[in-house]
């Protein structure tokens, strides 16, 4: 990065403040230190203009859809609002649909429970469990791991070239992988799809916080993701897209919101219609709260503009990875190699080391928060570490001595909001602890390994 690239970005760190900032936590070998949030990837902290806003409504807290009263429109107009403000972040077509979930996983749910009849789905093994599991009722064929991302479209070419040409068909595929940050080819992958009469949804759980999402140029039919993901974590996901499949399926719930009119039977039965909108698969009281919350998070990081936040996470990534590059006990996971274009997502792990263990010495020792195990993505991270399903050992021992297989990984992931001292005390801490081991004794409790006392 040239100097004013650099200070532009480090710029959008002071723009895009998160809450937790400021949080001390105390270290086992004595005294407090900033907590460094390196797992981003599971859940990104709010960012300070998202809590703002939602303290600002809550005051006028009210009823959404119907109520007569003055909070209750108020409610309705923020929700509906959040609504056009998140498709407009999508670039969604005019005629999508976009719903408001409670995540990706419960978006994708959704999404297989409107399946057609007989629909075939294609999904790689490198899916997290968002959107590897919910096709259980679906006739579903796994693709393998791809090493390049020509082969990825070589994989799915091929598979939808055996299918029933004739029948419903869909493919589900991440934007940017939750373990190794690597970007997919969804473009080349829709157009795959489409040119074999298939469908297309994205999980875009890792990417939309990175990187801007088009609906339209993407040219994919439904998108889902999170909004813990998305600095917005009040337990609301989206689901948007196109409508027929969804417009034609049951309820994802039953229930008042979702129904336009009811009416006894003469034989003491129901009949319901069902609406055709959004509201179809929105029953009960929606979540005003966290469609907000996720409308906040889309105008905040566009008016900052991706072209900075990419920069930004771009050069955290190099310092991570040179650091890491210095360390020869440390293996860099990838499916497609060390040039692969890829987000602040980076899973890896060191020869002797429990994974466990080392998190938990960077949390306890260094006040540094990373991820470590198989990332709900447990047969991408198998084929990544070459290993089998198998039960991790005692924290307090080597998981696997020098040159055998890891059954576990550990995972540092960063967005907006990341100052360069966390990542620069993580570089700091690995190479500490690799050099010098932890100075402190754990156990293991509950499967998890913590300090002894």
């Amino acid at each position: 990065m040239s100097v004013s690239t650099t200070a532009a970005a480090q710029t959008i760190c002071a723009q895009l403040p998160v809450l937790g900032r400021d949080v001390t936590v105390p270290l086992v070998t004595g005294g407090e230190v900033t907590y460094a949030a390196l797992d981003y990837a599971a859940s990104a902290p709010a960012l300070q203009r998202v809590w703002d806003d939602v303290a600002a409504y809550a005051p006028y807290y009210g009823s959404v859809h119907r109520g007569a009263g003055y909070l209750s429109q108020l409610s309705t107009d923020l929700f509906e609002n959040a609504r056009k403000t998140v498709s407009e972040f999508l670039d969604c077509r005019a005629d999508d649909q976009l719903i408001f979930t409670r995540s990706t996983t419960d978006s994708l749910n959704l999404l297989a429970a409107a399946l057609p009849a007989d629909c075939q789905v294609f999904v790689f093994e490198t899916e997290h469990h968002a959107s590897l599991l919910p096709w259980k009722d679906a006739r579903v064929t796994y693709l393998n791991a791809p090493r390049t991302p020509a082969q990825a479209v070589e994989t799915l070419e091929q598979a939808l070239a055996d299918r029933d040409p004739f029948g419903p068909a869909l493919v589900c595929v991440t934007g940017a992988s939750n373990v190794t940050g690597e970007l997919w080819p969804v473009r080349e992958l829709a157009a795959a799809a489409h040119a074999h009469g298939a469908r297309i949804v994205l999980d875009a759980a890792q990417l939309a916080p990175h990187h801007p999402v088009s609906v339209q140029d993407l040219d994919v039919d439904w998108i889902a993701f999170s909004g813990h993901k998305l600095y917005a974590p009040f337990g609301s996901g989206v689901l948007a897209g196109r409508a027929d499949w969804l417009q034609a399926a049951d309820p994802y719930l039953a229930g008042g919101g979702a129904s336009r009119k009811v009416t006894r039977r003469e034989d003491g039965g129901v009949d319901v219609e069902w609406h055709d909108s959004a509201a179809r698969h929105e029953a009960g009281s929606p979540n005003v709260i966290g469609a907000y919350s996720i409308a906040s998070a889309c105008k905040a990081l566009t008016e900052a503009g991706f072209d900075t936040l990419v920069a930004r996470e771009q050069y955290l990534i190099e310092k991570v990875r040179a650091g890491l590059a210095e360390v020869p006990a440390v293996r860099v996971l990838s499916l497609f190699g060390d040039d692969a274009p890829r987000v602040g997502v980076i899973s890896f792990v060191v020869d002797g080391w429990n994974s466990s263990h080392f998190a938990a010495a960077l949390s306890a020792e260094y006040g540094i928060g990373v991820r470590d195990g198989l990332f709900c993505a447990h047969p991408l991270v198998r084929t990544l570490l070459g290993s089998d399903p198998q039960t991790q050992g005692e924290c307090g021992a080597p998981e696997a001595a020098p040159g055998e297989k890891s059954l576990n990984a550990i995972r540092v992931s960063f967005g907006a909001g990341t100052p360069d001292e966390h990542v620069e005390r993580f570089v700091s801490a690995v190479r500490e602890l690799v050099t010098d081991g932890a100075k402190w004794n754990y156990r293991t409790q509950d499967g998890r390994c913590v300090p002894a006392v």
